[in-house]
């Protein structure tokens, strides 16, 4: 078996090796923006579980001046009685200090304000979580580690202050991901924890590799999975552990990626979490402070052979236009990634190899994704980040020091809707970024120079960060939205807006940070306009459920839509054609 595995990554890798060049569309820019940046993963020998797995990245307006910062998770030394004061380095806040040339073009550039920012986060990173908890119109950053957690309140100056244990949410458990969302509907965000396994230097284990019989990193199953936490905002700046009340703590699980959203059709946000080697798990908003897990029933509990696949990353969005938001995780080598088409009414189907996505998929082990429209002709495309967690014989045979580097992908989507919807892989026209090698994890995306393109930041194990600037020369026209709270201008995550077409309901977005693997997101909207240059309307479904429209949006620029400003629209039923 291990033989015709071999084989199959072989043919699979000279099929790709074999796709024609094409214009780029990203270009590496790290160094010349100012982002020097490598996660160590501490490693001596030992193969401690927490190196293999990663650290994650954030892009969000952290000063409110509309422009993207990056915050970067790090990892250091690592072992028994190694603490946070035994780090030497520790996270990175990097301003985006971007500005207009005389030719009215974006010259991106970054500047380290770690140290000016007050941050001291020395844990052995893992993710990170962005969302303003407190309401003062500015984003708080938590930050995930194999270890203690933090909770770094933006003081709305520059400065952000420690409030973990004052805020009462220190899970001390191996924790990747996180989200910040409203889910109980009073306008304050709440928080979700996703925790991997229970595993600590006192159980550690020993693993052997399959090609050489050496040392290697032991896989999530060789430990228990421990209970993802939601903690609820009290709106005085703390929170409360509801996960026994909630019903999550009942559900063990190996959990490495989230997201917040509406899966059911009833207007509350559930949660989907990705979970590594074992059952993913949907938990159903009841509406009364209790979720039920729903994961087997929805059909998103394990792929359409009923495995259980090693779920890394994942995010939610309407690729097909079909009205309902799809789920796509990425998985283990010899696994493929999986697309879960929503089917409406809280049912999903496994529609990976009939979207074109397994036989690509086969050969890699994902992490960060995202659903993206990257050139903005109106139409989804996904990019996954890549990097082995058994070692790559042919690295490992070599003697490569740490035999895990793998490509990054680029998935196109086709432009179709209903049955015949699907991607064809063009990681080709990526450019020189996509065929460098890393041992990929996390993924932020988001615009960073306010172009309306999308652009990736990927954190690389024991590797360089990747700033990928968007380079398509498509030029296609696109419109941009942020939404506000109209009491304290948060951003709405969790907000839903459809471009109107011919007085209905068209393409839809949500805003949202969460998803990828332990990284945050932009939460601005972005609709791809293809050739349209028209004026644009839109209809915003806010959190609490009310809905307004907002007509006459010029194109090709953001606009800022506050909550209570826009007109009463009554949702209609009808609008938005589910052909499936």
């Amino acid at each position: 078996m291990l033989a015709l595995q071999r084989t199959v990554l072989l043919l699979v890798a000279l099929v790709w090796a074999a796709q024609p060049t094409a214009a780029a569309w990203f270009e590496d820019v790290s160094a010349a923006v100012g982002v020097d940046f490598t996660y160590d993963n501490g490693m001596q020998g030992e193969f401690y579980f927490a190196e293999i797995m990663g650290g994650g990245a954030a892009l969000f307006d952290f000063n409110g001046n509309g422009k993207l910062d990056l915050y970067l998770v790090q990892g250091g030394a690592i072992g028994p009685g190694i603490g946070p004061e035994d780090r030497e380095l520790g996270d990175r806040l990097f301003r985006n200090d971007s500005y207009r040339d005389d030719n009215g073009q974006w010259v991106v550039r970054f500047s380290d304000v770690t140290e000016a920012s007050g941050i001291d986060a020395r844990g052995y990173g893992m993710g990170v979580a962005v969302g303003d908890y407190s309401g003062n119109g500015y984003p708080d950053i938590y930050v995930l580690n194999f270890g203690a957690n933090q909770l770094w309140h933006n003081n709305g100056d520059g400065t952000f202050t420690d409030v973990t244990e004052r805020a009462g949410v220190n899970d001390s458990r191996w924790s990747v991901s996180a989200s910040f969302a409203d889910l109980t509907g009073n306008g304050l965000l709440d928080l979700v924890v996703v925790n991997y396994v229970d595993y600590s230097f006192e159980n550690h284990k020993r693993c052997r590799s399959t090609t050489t019989g050496e040392t290697a990193y032991c896989s999530p199953s060789a430990y228990e999975g421990v209970p993802d936490s939601l903690f609820i905002n009290n709106g005085d700046g703390s929170f409360r552990d509801a996960s026994q009340q909630s019903g999550l703590a009942d559900a063990p699980g190996p959990g490495l990626g989230v997201v917040v959203l509406d899966l059911t059709g009833n207007d509350k946000p559930d949660i989907f979490v990705a979970n590594d080697g074992g059952p993913n798990f949907l938990w159903v908003n009841e509406g009364d402070g209790r979720f039920t897990e729903n994961g087997f029933l929805a059909g998103v509990a394990v792929n359409a052979s009923g495995g259980m696949e090693a779920g890394m990353g994942v995010d939610a969005a309407d690729f097909n236009r079909t009205g309902l938001e799809d789920l796509f995780l990425t998985h283990m080598r010899t696994e493929t990634n999986t697309l879960y088409v929503n089917l409406g009414d809280g049912w999903f189907e496994d529609r990976t190899n009939r979207a074109g996505l397994g036989t690509p998929s086969f050969p890699y082990t994902g992490f960060g994704t995202a659903w993206l429209d990257i050139d903005n002709n109106g139409w989804l495309d996904l990019i996954a980040v890549n990097g082995a967690v058994i070692p790559e014989p042919a690295q490992e045979l070599a003697g490569a020091p740490f035999p895990y580097d793998q490509r990054n992908q680029i998935f196109i989507n086709r432009g179709q809707a209903g049955p015949a919807a699907g991607f064809d892989e063009k990681t080709d026209q990526g450019g020189p970024a996509f065929d460098v090698m890393n041992v990929s994890r996390g993924a932020a995306f988001g615009d960073i120079n306010n172009n309306g393109l999308v652009d990736v930041v990927i954190a690389n194990i024991n590797g360089p960060v990747q700033v990928l600037l968007n380079q398509s020369k498509a030029r296609h026209n696109w419109l941009g939205l942020k939404l506000l709270a109209e009491r304290d201008g948060r951003d709405q995550t969790g907000a839903r807006a459809w471009l109107m077409q011919n007085g209905q309901k068209g393409l839809l977005r949500r805003s949202r940070s969460d998803g990828s693997y332990a990284s945050a997101n932009d939460p601005r909207v972005i609709f791809g306009l293809a050739d349209s240059d028209d004026e644009q309307a839109v209809v915003v479904q806010w959190p609490d459920g009310q809905s307004e429209f907002f007509p006459n949006l010029a194109v090709n620029r953001y606009h800022t839509l506050i909550k209570g400003t826009g007109d009463a629209y009554p949702d209609k039923e009808g609008e938005a054609e589910n052909d499936q």
